[in-house]
């Protein structure tokens, strides 16, 4: 029976007192609710006929797909999206980018602090949770400070893509913006959405759009932590935090390795960077190697590139770039923790350490899960998809870790797949984007000290 207040007004329902107990008692679950919640706005607007070119064209399929991915950060679409989609449709488009890089929870606590000035505990108990931020005293700073990041590099580079737009292609002034403006969002936001049909492959030898587009990802990518240190302390190398170590250097080493290794492979391959001139191959070299990482623009015809690079490829996308930023993935501190507890065993150690600090064995523990559930979403998907589909393992398996990942590249199958694998595909998109930042976060509030101690037996391993 719905109640009623005193003069004949109702109150508004309710919320069930286990409900609200389940979100009080971990307040991680409503990052997962808040992008569900977003998503399926963001879908509601798309599924506008002034959102599309073709009001008759079939809609919610293609909405939801590409709410998923735009709130994901992936890139992935069913559609073209110039073509499918109004100004009004790449508007909604863009702002769900800005909304999902930003982190549903991040921008709700933003919104709090601008319309009440202040910040209660329930707020940044869950602003820490997305942000990463363990101090709740400096959630109120950190906020803004994302804030004061994202769209500082965000203006400097759609400015200086603007620029090269009107200058370089002929552009009207407001195309070139809007260009400008839409890309840099996309990239620092490592979303791969493009406003062009062939992605920037069109502009794979230009390096004034080339460069800007990689500098905005590869930062987007570091994670919010990670900058605010370096902007704090850039040049005290020894006062880094063993995260900021871990991702500054790891993102350095998987650049270039990744630059050398991928350009090795493509240099005399006609199909994808053979008939470029030499400038061009290494553009479109480093678009190889920051792309994946989680960026998603196609610099190349992926469907064209050899199965070498292809594999590189699936394994950038799944290490992913910095926590707590735009990319996705394992994380790439997910990666090296496990590479480094792999080091120290071999050289018999019994403490994993980096550096001057060594890393608990809970954090280890909370790797290993990370990685493996990863491993297990990306293998079930690549089964899903072969079933429901006629394509082979190599393109499977590219589709699925850059779904999971949130990258966005594809070899061209997935406006071709039926409704059931869109489905899986959605399906691994949410949880590369949630589920990393659910289970770690979760994981951590979870641990518990046992009071006792079970004997230990050793089985054979190996």
């Amino acid at each position: 029976m719905s109640s009623a207040a005193p003069g004949g007004t109702r109150r508004p329902p309710r919320i069930p007192r286990a409900v609200r107990r389940s979100f009080l008692d971990n307040p991680v679950r409503l990052v997962p609710v808040g992008f569900l919640a977003t998503i399926l706005l963001g879908a509601g607007l798309l599924m506008l006929p002034l959102s599309r070119a073709d009001p008759s064209a079939a809609v919610v399929m293609p909405a939801l797909f590409t709410a998923f991915s735009a709130v994901c950060v992936t890139g992935l679409i069913t559609v073209d999206t110039p073509m499918f989609w109004t100004p009004f449709g790449q508007a909604v488009i863009r702002g769900l980018i800005q909304v999902g890089g930003f982190g549903i929870m991040t921008l709700g606590t933003l919104l709090a602090l601008l319309v009440r000035k202040r910040l209660g505990l329930w707020t940044q108990l869950v602003a820490a949770s997305e942000t990463h931020t363990v101090n709740l005293g400096d959630v109120r700073r950190v906020l803004l400070r994302v804030a004061q990041i994202m769209f500082t590099v965000e203006a400097v580079v759609a400015v200086i893509l603007t620029l090269r737009f009107r200058a370089a292609y002929d552009h009207e002034l407001g195309p070139a913006l809007w260009h400008g403006v839409f890309h840099a969002v996309s990239a620092f936001n490592n979303a791969g959405f493009s406003v062009f049909s062939d992605s920037l492959m069109g502009f794979v030898g230009d390096p004034w759009i080339v460069v800007p587009i990689c500098a905005a990802a590869v930062v987007g990518g570091l994670g919010f932590p990670v900058i605010i240190e370096l902007l704090r302390d850039s040049t005290m190398r020894r006062a880094w935090t063993v995260h900021v170590r871990l991702t500054v250097l790891g993102t350095l080493w998987l650049l270039v390795l990744g630059f050398v290794v991928l350009a090795a492979f493509e240099w005399d391959r006609p199909e994808t960077l053979g008939d470029l001139p030499v400038g061009g191959k290494l553009l479109g070299a480093l678009g190889l190697s920051v792309f994946p990482r989680t960026a998603g623009f196609n610099s190349i015809d992926y469907g064209a590139a050899s199965s070498e690079t292809l594999l590189v490829t699936e394994v950038l996308m799944f290490i992913g770039g910095g926590s707590a930023g735009t990319a996705g993935g394992i994380k790439l501190t997910t990666f090296l923790v496990l590479a480094y507890a792999i080091w120290n065993e071999v050289r018999g150690h019994d403490q994993v350490s980096i550096g001057p600090r060594s890393i608990s064995a809970s954090v280890q523990r909370q790797a290993l899960s990370v990685a493996l559930l990863g491993i297990a979403a990306v293998v079930l998907g690549t089964v899903a998809l072969l079933v429901l589909t006629d394509h082979g393992l190599e393109t499977a398996l590219f589709e699925c870790v850059s779904a999971f990942a949130t990258v966005g590249l594809s070899m061209g199958i997935t406006a071709d797949l039926p409704a059931a694998a869109e489905l899986v595909l959605m399906a691994l998109m949410f949880m590369g984007r949630v589920g990393t930042i659910t289970i770690a976060t979760s994981l951590a509030l979870r641990t518990q000290r046992r009071r006792y101690r079970v004997p230990e037996e050793r089985p054979i391993i190996g």
